[in-house]
């Protein structure tokens, strides 16, 4: 499995962190100062705190308080930073872990009870109140993403479970063959299982499986708050009987902060990067979620010009200019034109195939001549005049075109609106992206529509047909 590999990975990492130990005051107090401030922000963070590193760096270093910010989330930043120090000191102490304990890491973190909203059983909204460094009175079963219900202990047997959870760390803490990354994750597994109080679990289910890690000589497994997905995903297996995948997440957690020791114990730079860089590093994870299609992938040039030419705009023409000719009977002096880059041509009843074929080669004399910048391909009937018009007859001037730019076309199609026309783009796409079947269909339906329409309406008009 691959937690044991980085289990061997963590035996490893720590043999060489104890190489360096003792470590001096100064170098100790600067590496736990680095940790604490991480556990302070991401495990608080992670529970919907809404202070910024920043801020519970200025808060937990020199007391600021930051504005605009909840009163609660200071009071339980500090709180979480004086569990961590009473932790600290209860490892020093060499003192072992009991329910009082973790009674008062609890008060520590949430200071005094407070209301939070709630649902009756009845399905009525109501409000409960959270009680500190006290086992929960009732149940705080959850809805999982599925609409399931995932039981955790009930009140009723919270205090039985706490106290076989006591009695299993008692008979495994002096347990050599259980690796100690292995022993505090199950831990903390363990008591979110049974999550004993109203609120505050999941930061109690931290704090004490770092006890018992640095209790065994390691450091803290910091969660951070980019990996929260992460976290609860593996928890989420976990509860599936798949407690293998937590174990491998948490060991990584901890392979991580014994290597920022070792550096710290080196006495290199512990200090993560400005701010900026992390920014930067999470904004390009969120942005990899980005399908591949909708990214930028080249530039209009000749090259790409060329490529479209003989691909879908080619379909286009192929499509649009039997639906041009269809109508080329009912006028007089017809004469379409077809313009791309430098080149223009006329043209009535010539096949398409022919058609394409003049364009290719006018295109090809005049690709010295060609210009980036206001590129087009433009499709535009002339009709002449209306056979059947005589002195009434009137003229149908239809087209479409295609404007280029740096890194997109844009597709715009003339529609009939009463005595004008009216050119509307259909379209706007990155330059790799071909123009589909269907949306070739639809062009050459909207052009054939529109050409129908005002041939239709000025029959009317002028009196040639009801």
């Amino acid at each position: 499995m691959p937690y044991k590999d980085n289990l061997k990975k963590a035996t490893t990492l720590k043999q060489e962190l104890d190489s360096f130990r003792p470590l001096t005051p100064e170098m100790e107090k600067r590496i736990m100062q680095k940790f604490r401030l991480d556990w302070n922000y991401h495990s608080s963070h992670i529970e919907g705190n809404q202070l910024t590193y920043g801020e519970t760096k200025a808060l937990l270093l020199f007391g600021h308080t930051a504005q605009a910010k909840p009163l609660k989330d200071h009071v339980e930043m500090t709180g979480h930073n004086e569990a961590i120090k009473y932790i600290e000191d209860v490892i020093k102490q060499e003192r072992p872990l009991t329910e009082n304990f973790i009674r008062e890491l609890h008060q520590l973190i949430l200071k005094e009870p407070y209301e939070v909203d709630a649902i009756t059983t009845d399905g009525k909204p109501t409000k409960r109140t959270i009680k500190i460094g006290e086992y929960k009175s009732v149940p705080n079963h959850v809805k999982t993403k599925t609409g399931e219900i995932f039981y955790f202990a009930t009140p009723e047997e919270t205090p039985a479970k706490m106290n076989d959870l006591m009695k299993w760390y008692a008979d495994n803490i002096q347990n050599n063959d259980l690796h100690p990354v292995l022993f505090a994750t199950e831990f903390h597994y363990k008591f979110i299982c049974i999550h004993p109080f109203d609120d505050g679990n999941g930061r109690i289910a931290r704090l004490l499986m770092n006890f018992i890690l640095m209790q065994k000589g390691y450091p803290p497994a910091i969660i951070k708050t980019e990996e929260k997905n992460a976290y609860f995903t593996a928890l989420q297996q976990a509860d599936a009987g798949q407690l293998e995948f937590f174990f491998n997440y948490i060991c990584e957690q901890v392979n991580n902060s014994l290597r920022l020791m070792i550096k710290g114990a080196k006495g290199e730079n512990i200090e993560d990067p400005e701010d900026i860089d992390k920014k930067l590093a999470l904004l390009e994870k969120e942005l990899d979620t980005i399908d591949e299609d909708q990214q930028i992938q080249t530039h209009f040039k000749k090259e790409v010009f060329e490529k479209i030419l003989h691909s879908w705009a080619s379909d286009l023409i192929k499509a649009v200019v039997p639906t041009i000719q269809k109508f080329n009977h009912l006028f007089t002096e017809t004469k379409h034109n077809y313009r791309g880059s430098n080149v223009w041509l006329s043209f009535v009843n010539e096949p398409v195939a022919e058609l394409l074929e003049d364009i290719y080669k006018k295109n090809k004399e005049q690709e010295a001549q060609f210009r980036e910048h206001d590129c087009t391909i433009e499709v535009g009937t002339f009709y002449g005049s209306f056979k059947k018009g005589g002195l009434n007859a009137f003229g149908c001037n239809y087209g479409f075109k295609i404007k280029f730019e740096n890194i997109k076309y844009e597709v715009y199609v003339d529609e009939f609106n009463a005595e004008n026309r009216k050119e509307t783009k259909v379209y706007e796409k990155l330059l790799h992206q071909p123009l589909t079947n269907d949306e070739i269909k639809k062009i050459n339906t909207m052009l054939g529509n529109a050409i129908f329409e005002h041939i239709d309406y000025f029959t009317k008009k002028n009196g040639l047909r009801k």
